[in-house]
């Protein structure tokens, strides 16, 4: 009984290492749209960031989804210089609870500066 019960915490904790992770794609061309008013102290340091923290849903016979990027106050351009998107626990667990119907997302954004 001990052994099955550790068995157990094993697998839950090597599935919640593996889960949370988050990717960054950045381009080596063009700058950051700026944010001087910015007080952050990661990585998006004096860049101004979208944040998008939703749930999608998506057909059992569809296999992608698109999320579209339009030219606003936030982002002049419509053009992407750095995209970061966060796979959580608590995602993954929706995820896998609706069958990968639904799908949490956590997606942070920086547009290009416009040139001048």
């Amino acid at each position: 009984m001990k052994n099955t019960s550790k068995i157990i915490v094993l697998i839950v904790i090597c599935f919640l290492l593996t889960s949370c992770y988050s990717i960054r794609l950045r381009s080596i061309n063009g700058t950051p749209q700026p944010d001087p008013l910015s007080n952050r102290d990661d990585y998006y340091r004096n860049m101004e960031v979208v944040e998008v923290d939703t749930v999608i849903k998506i057909d059992m016979t569809s296999k992608d989804f698109t999320y579209l990027i339009k030219e606003t106050d936030k982002c002049k351009t419509g053009k992407l210089h750095t995209v970061e998107f966060k796979n959580t626990f608590g995602g993954s667990l929706l995820s896998m609870v609706t069958f990968g119907k639904k799908r949490k997302m956590k997606i942070k954004y920086v547009c290009m500066k416009p040139a001048n």
